[in-house]
Formats: C-alpha cells, sequence, structure tokens
C-alpha cells in the first residue's frame, strides 16, 4: 500500500494506474487492482478519531463505535475496487452532506462539551471534500472507459433497538431510478436473501424496510453520474455483539467470502444489462 496525496490518487485514475494507497492524512483508503465498472464502498467503517478531540467529547469511544459501522471494509476489501474510510463519523460524516456533515448532537446525545474550534471544523470538512473529490475522479473515469456502473454502498445497523422484526440485509432504494433500476435491485434482493451464515436468525433482505437509502454518498453519486446506480446495502450487526462489542470474525468472514462471489455476479449481469443502452 502507498501513502499519496489527493492529488496523486487523482492522477493515477487519469491515468487508469492500479494502485491500492491511504490518504496521506489517514482519512481514507482506496484500491484499485483492476478497472471494472462496479466500486464498493464502506464510508462508516472508520474509527480513528482525532486525539485533539477527546476530552471534548462527551461520548466514550464504545459510545462511538456503537454508531459506526465496523468490520464493513473488510466486508467488502476482496473486490478489486474499493473505498474504504478510516476517520469516524463523529469526526466528520461522509454519508452527510458538507453543511450538515459535523454533528452537534449524536443519536439524542449533546457531542461536544465546548463548541468545535474553526481550525477542526475546517479540517475535518476538507477531509470530507477531499473524499469525494476521489469519488467524482473515480466515477467519471468508470463511466468513461464502461459507459454504466454500480456502486455497492455498504452500511451496518444495531438491530437490537428496533421493537419489531428486522431483516438482516436492507437496500434503500428512495432516491434512485426504481424503475430504471429495478431488474438490478431485485437481483440484489434475491442474492442477498440467499446469503448463508453461522447464524442463528433466518437471513432475509428488505427494501426500505428500516432504511430508504437517504445518504449523501448515495445522492452524490447519482446527481453527478449520467449511468450510474448506488445500491445503499444495510447489514444488520448479527456479526458482532453490539452491546460489548465483541465481533464474530466467523460470520465477518463468511459475509467476505460470499460478497467477494456475488457482488462480481451481480456486477456482470447489471454491466450485461445497461451497457448496450449507456
Amino acid at each position: 500500500m502507498l501513502k499519496l496525496s489527493i492529488q496523486q490518487m487523482l492522477d493515477k485514475i487519469e491515468r487508469e494506474e492500479r494502485f491500492h494507497a491511504v490518504s496521506s492524512d489517514y482519512s481514507f483508503s482506496i484500491k484499485i487492482d483492476t478497472y471494472v465498472p462496479y466500486v464498493c464502498a464502506a464510508v462508516h467503517d472508520g474509527h480513528h478519531f482525532n486525539k485533539e478531540l477527546w476530552e471534548n467529547c462527551w461520548h466514550t469511544e464504545h459510545d462511538r463505535w456503537y454508531e459506526e459501522d465496523p468490520c464493513t471494509g473488510d466486508m467488502i476489501s476482496g473486490l478489486p475496487i474499493t473505498l474504504i474510510a478510516h476517520d469516524s463519523r463523529f469526526e466528520y460524516d461522509l454519508n452527510r452532506d458538507p453543511k450538515d456533515a459535523i454533528y452537534e448532537t449524536a443519536w439524542g446525545k449533546k457531542l461536544w462539551k465546548e463548541p468545535l474550534s474553526r481550525k477542526h471544523k475546517e479540517q475535518a470538512l476538507e477531509k470530507h471534500h477531499n473524499f469525494y473529490r476521489v469519488v467524482l475522479s473515480l466515477m467519471v473515469k468508470l463511466e468513461e472507459m464502461f459507459g454504466t456502473t454500480v456502486f455497492y454502498d455498504m452500511h451496518s445497523y444495531n438491530w437490537k433497538r428496533w421493537e419489531r422484526e428486522v431483516p438482516v440485509f436492507n437496500i434503500g432504494t428512495k432516491n434512485v431510478n426504481q424503475e430504471k433500476y429495478i431488474h438490478d435491485i431485485n437481483q440484489w434482493q434475491e442474492i442477498l436473501d440467499k446469503i448463508e451464515l453461522p447464524i442463528e436468525q433466518k437471513v432475509t433482505c428488505g427494501v426500505n424496510d428500516v432504511f430508504q437509502g437517504n445518504g449523501y454518498f448515495l445522492k452524490y453519486v447519482t446527481a453527478n453520474s449520467l449511468n450510474t446506480l448506488v445500491l445503499a446495502t444495510e447489514i444488520s450487526k448479527i456479526y458482532c455483539d453490539e452491546y460489548t462489542g465483541v465481533v464474530y470474525p466467523e460470520v465477518v468472514h463468511a459475509v467476505k467470502d460470499q460478497f467477494k462471489y456475488y457482488i462480481q455476479a451481480h456486477a456482470h449481469r447489471f454491466y450485461e444489462r445497461h451497457q448496450r443502452i449507456a
């Protein structure tokens, strides 16, 4: 893995180079093993939290971990193009518009003991901006090369806080062209319904059940692309104990192994369907 500036990343994408790199500020990493018409992203995987903010934050480390999406980066790591965030959403949220990306409160609890300094806010928003510079460059390059692309936007959620039965997987489609992409959405749901995991719960996939796909990452890619579908995909935290923070590696690896096969298979069918009309 290389350590690169944002401009160096952009230059490599423009030249269609293969590379695996972390940003020079360690806020996210990008991997391009080969140029293919699909990308996997985990924008809430990050847990790093600026040490200068520790004493000013009311939320404990576990409070933050609980609302992050741990292991989602690992789940997609076997795919050829990945974007994985390393900073915690509690510093800035990549799945929110820049004007709302820095929390004042988080899940009903005040976040900061004292208001954040202008310096800290500017540093955080610069990292948010730089991430999306890379997203835009990658998206434009892939559409230029292939005409159409699909982004798998991976998240997780705390299923035990729900007072009803909820699915293991959820696809949010509210902000995508459901008429144009209905077959792709249905096929992705069918695939997730068939995932086999070493858990007691029955694996099912809902559409707009617990989340509707209202995140900024989906909206940004959709608004700035010509023929790109974003599949906002949630997995319930059946792969860990939400309350203690214990991760179940056998479940994580089962997801990772099957994602490596099924995402490529789904993306291939997506490309075969849409390249003719892109």
